[in-house]
């Protein structure tokens, strides 16, 4: 049997890959859910723990209910996205579409390109979420990176300044707003707390906002314009 007929070897934490080898290991491996390349080493998450679950579920519900409301963008979770070399598995992403200025391209059914939002929902502070994935995502152009640690009960909200990732405080009202995409808002209690009632509520609050309206129209005009209209 030559090298080319033998079965590919099964990804490993720790294993040294180029993408290449990576993705090709991982698509012969369809039963496995979790897996990310990060500075050329692959990292197998453990099991997700229930309350990492319900963060990551209240999240994904509030960038839903952002793009519901916002068309030109759209969200999706726990997607395999090709940044620079490597391969992260972001909790939750939300992006422009191509045609108002967007990003992220599809590639084999996967993503491509840095999304303008990343949301990862982390162990605590140690986690490798704000290491090697900070450091990709800030090496990647991603603009803002929002990091939820669940043991410090703290949310992270960090901007991309030239070229450098700054960490916003906590704004005094509690709420932190993006400046990628108008009108969404986020209460960092309610979301440590797993008040969704709160978080839709907040949201609700910036999407009736005026910065989201003229957003919206800004959307509009970026779409007319790419398609000639």
């Amino acid at each position: 049997m030559s090298i080319v007929e033998q079965a590919l070897l099964p990804l490993m934490g720790g294993d040294n890959l180029t993408r290449e080898e990576f993705l090709e290991r991982w698509w012969a491996m369809p039963l496995l859910k979790r897996a990310e390349l990060l500075g050329g080493v692959v990292f197998m998450p453990s099991p997700v723990s229930r309350p990492h679950g319900r963060a990551e579920y209240l999240v994904a519900h509030w960038l839903g209910d952002y793009v519901l409301n916002t068309p030109g963008c759209e969200a999706c979770g726990n997607t395999t996205t090709l940044l620079l070399e490597d391969a992260p598995q972001p909790d939750a992403q939300l992006y422009l579409l191509p045609e108002v200025g967007g990003k992220v391209r599809e590639e084999k059914g996967l993503a491509s390109g840095p999304p303008e939002l990343v949301v990862e929902v982390c162990l605590s502070r140690s986690a490798y979420d704000l290491h090697q994935k900070f450091d990709l995502y800030q090496s990647a152009g991603v603009p803002e990176y929002v990091a939820v640690l669940m043991h410090e009960k703290e949310v992270r909200w960090h901007r991309l300044i030239d070229g450098s990732y700054q960490r916003m405080p906590t704004p005094a009202d509690g709420i932190f707003r993006s400046v990628v995409f108008p009108g969404l808002r986020l209460d960092a209690q309610a979301l440590l707390a797993g008040d969704r009632a709160k978080v839709l509520a907040t949201l609700r609050q910036g999407i009736q906002s005026p910065e989201h309206a003229a957003f919206l129209a800004e959307v509009a005009r970026r779409r007319a314009a790419s398609t000639g209209q």
